[in-house]
């Protein structure tokens, strides 16, 4: 490696070139990347939710709805309406009253149950079908075009206006959650180092790595808008260490080395091998994610795996050129530290050690405790601001029509129509089922369903199979609407046992089913795989264990935390902040952890090598802890998308909390064990009979 840290110290300004013209293909494969706003895609195709959607796409053309409310407009006008609504492009179908018996006819005319469907108060409403998935561009493309048709007496309700919304939202945030996080971190590095320019060098060799790895992932196909809204707040947050080990590094290397390539050739080797153990824990967390059966893990595993490694790249290329090239300019706008001198502090943490034994021994079990009861939600649009077109659409469906959900029913085609007559009826015994939307109950048992309008029974049977519309009042992912559902799975069931619940509600059941396995899975492999690193790197069966307790219960903190203010968490955030919390901030443990050991193998007593290691460490701990404190807290302000709020509030605070409890439990921990630290780690046991001076 030291001979590739002289090609690249040489060919500095190259290395600076190739870079900066890497930047435009990179830029290129991110803006060719596709977004996904729709997180229920992520659920796997071999639930029945999922598949039900595909066979809906493919047998009936339509893989997506919207329910249009109109208020106080003429019956004519809705159907010239509905006209228009139909030429948007994507729009498959618009059903709404004209379609069952024609405007000709008196709604008077319809069944009772078909016409509090389509008519309450002065308000009706029809049915959109497109011809693609909620989450595809088509879709919410056309609800960008039917809300510039429709007038301010028009709503347009369901997820695809939802998940539009989302896009918008997004969109609109995420270029501002880049710029915060970079003054943020700017902010930190300022009082940080001694330089006002290496700030900017850092971010710009940082910004890089993020450009690279957003670029590249045009070869995944698509990312999630969480992906793609986290990426480069936690690349920054995570990958800023490497760059501060390297210009140590550097520094350090100067004054036995000739010449000022060979100092950086020496300090790239150095910090390539120390960055790659570092990364190594980091890398660990995100992998853990892999293992969620919930798809949205896996890919900001792979992302997030993907940007370590091209920060280590950029670290030991890109930055060490710009660190040579504009080291003149460094050096003229050199100031003094600003952070003050700590080691008065380091002594009171170390002469204070009882206590914080104390409290760890008082605090752990409440912090267990509360990290298992925080309350999750499954809800998407839960959080989302009130002003958003979906928000008041879907408020106006609950108090018009009380409507909260719309439940599709698949049967076979060949059912009975009494068999599908008594299924409604006992459909509409359910709790919370306002009705029922079936071609039975569009005829209403007096008209033939064959003599109904072609462009209805198209739409709600074919030669395989028929759909039923039931419309719940209870909300998505709440324990009501989740027993409604298993209520008309057991109905379903004695009347066609191949039939399929399919449509939000029921997704969002089976969201809760997979995410809450996927918690316990992926904080197990995250534990094992950092035990087993920690093992390998200290070669000891005690260490990985004493910091693996000391990161957990900063974790168990964070989430308990949650609990005891009353604040619910989305589905997805205590999965991946446990594994992110974990592989970042597990380093701050084994920095100071590896000092420890080095002073006890050079014969000093536990007491003298405690205090040494925490004076060593805690200036580049807090960096870290602030780091990556700097790179989330912006965008935790700034954010109105809920489940990205939550998942950098979280990360922002468990960067604190770790840091913390690192600096002051750590020491108390190694005292307290030390002697069993000596005999089960390899080269300590002679450090066991070491006495303090």
């Amino acid at each position: 490696m030291k001979a590739i840290g002289k090609i690249i110290a040489k060919y500095r300004i190259l290395v600076i070139l190739v870079a900066v013209a890497l930047l435009v293909p990179s830029g290129i494969g991110y803006l060719r990347t596709k977004v996904n706003y729709d997180i229920l895609s992520y659920l796997p195709d071999s639930l029945d939710t999922v598949y039900g959607q595909d066979v809906m796409v493919e047998d009936f053309g339509s893989g997506a709805f919207s329910m249009v409310i109109v208020e106080g407009m003429d019956k004519r006008d809705v159907a010239a309406l509905e006209q228009k609504l139909e030429q948007v492009d994507h729009v498959d179908e618009v059903l709404w009253y004209d379609d069952v018996l024609g405007l000709e006819v008196p709604e008077g005319m319809l069944p009772k149950k078909a016409h509090d469907i389509f008519f309450h108060g002065d308000a009706t409403m029809m049915l959109a079908l497109f011809d693609n998935t909620t989450s595809s561009e088509d879709t919410m493309d056309a609800i960008v075009q039917m809300r510039g048709i429709v007038n301010k007496q028009c709503y347009i309700s369901g997820m695809a206006g939802i998940v539009t919304d989302i896009k918008n939202l997004a969109m609109q945030e995420m270029p501002v959650y880049v710029v915060v996080a970079a003054l943020l971190s700017l902010l930190v590095l300022m009082l940080t180092t001694t330089s006002f320019v290496l700030p900017f060098i850092f971010l710009s060799s940082i910004g890089v790595a993020i450009v690279y790895n957003m670029g590249t992932n045009v070869f995944l196909g698509q990312i999630s808008y969480i992906t793609q809204a986290l990426v480069a707040v936690l690349q920054l947050g995570v990958t800023m260490d490497y760059s501060i080990f390297l210009l140590h590094s550097y520094e350090a290397a100067k004054p036995s080395h000739a010449t000022r390539e060979d100092a950086m050739a020496a300090a790239i080797s150095e910090t390539f091998v120390s960055v790659i153990g570092s990364s190594v824990t980091t890398i660990a967390g995100f992998a853990a994610l892999i293992f969620m059966t919930f798809a949205l893990g896996r890919d900001l595993g792979v992302v997030m795996i993907k940007g370590v490694i091209i920060g280590v790249l950029c670290c030991v290329t890109f930055l060490p050129a710009m660190l040579l090239t504009f080291e003149g300019l460094i050096e003229k706008t050199t100031h003094r530290p600003f952070l003050p001198n700590l080691d008065k502090f380091s002594d009171f943490v170390i002469k204070t050690r009882a206590v914080w034994i104390l409290i760890f021994l008082v605090v752990v079990y409440p912090a267990y405790k509360g990290n298992n009861a925080v309350e999750l939600y499954y809800n998407i649009d839960k959080g989302l601001p009130d002003t958003l077109d979906s928000a008041i659409a879907n408020k106006k469906l609950s108090e018009e029509f009380n409507m909260s959900n719309i439940h599709i029913l698949m049967v076979d085609s060949s059912l009975s129509s009494k068999a599908k007559s008594k299924m409604i009826d006992e459909f509409e015994d359910v709790d919370g089922v306002q009705w029922v939307l079936g071609l039975n109950s569009l005829s209403g048992g007096m008209v033939p369903e064959d003599m109904l309008p072609q462009k209805l029974t198209k739409k709600l049977r074919t030669d395989k199979n028929e759909l039923m519309m039931i419309c719940s009042d209870y909300s998505s992912a709440t324990p009501e609407v989740n027993a409604q559902i298993a209520k008309i799975e057991e109905i379903t069931a004695r009347y066609d046992p191949t039939a399929m619940v399919i449509g939000e509600a029921p997704l969002m059941k089976d969201l809760e089913d997979v995410t809450s396995v996927d918690l316990v899975r992926v904080n197990t492999v995250s534990v094992l795989a950092i035990f087993v690193i920690v093992m390998f790197v200290f070669k000891s069966l005690s260490l990985p264990a004493i910091l693996v307790t000391v990161i957990e219960f900063a974790i168990f903190i964070n989430m308990a935390w949650s609990y005891y203010t009353g604040v619910h968490q989305p589905f997805v955030a205590p999965v991946v902040v446990g594994t992110i919390q974990l592989g970042a901030t597990v380093d701050y443990a084994i920095l100071m952890t590896t000092h420890y050991v080095r002073e006890r193998q050079s014969g000093k007593g536990k007491h003298a090598a405690i205090s040494a290691a925490h004076r060593a460490s805690i200036v580049s701990i807090i960096t870290s802890g602030l780091s990556l404190f700097a790179a989330t807290v912006g965008v935790a302000v700034y954010s109105n998308v809920d489940m990205i709020k939550a998942i950098v509030i979280l990360l922002a605070r468990g960067a604190l909390i770790s840091m913390a409890v690192v600096i002051v439990l750590l020491p108390a921990m190694l005292n307290v064990f030390d002697k069993l630290i000596c005999y089960t780690t390899v080269g300590m046991r002679s450090c066991a009979n070491i006495k303090d001076a």
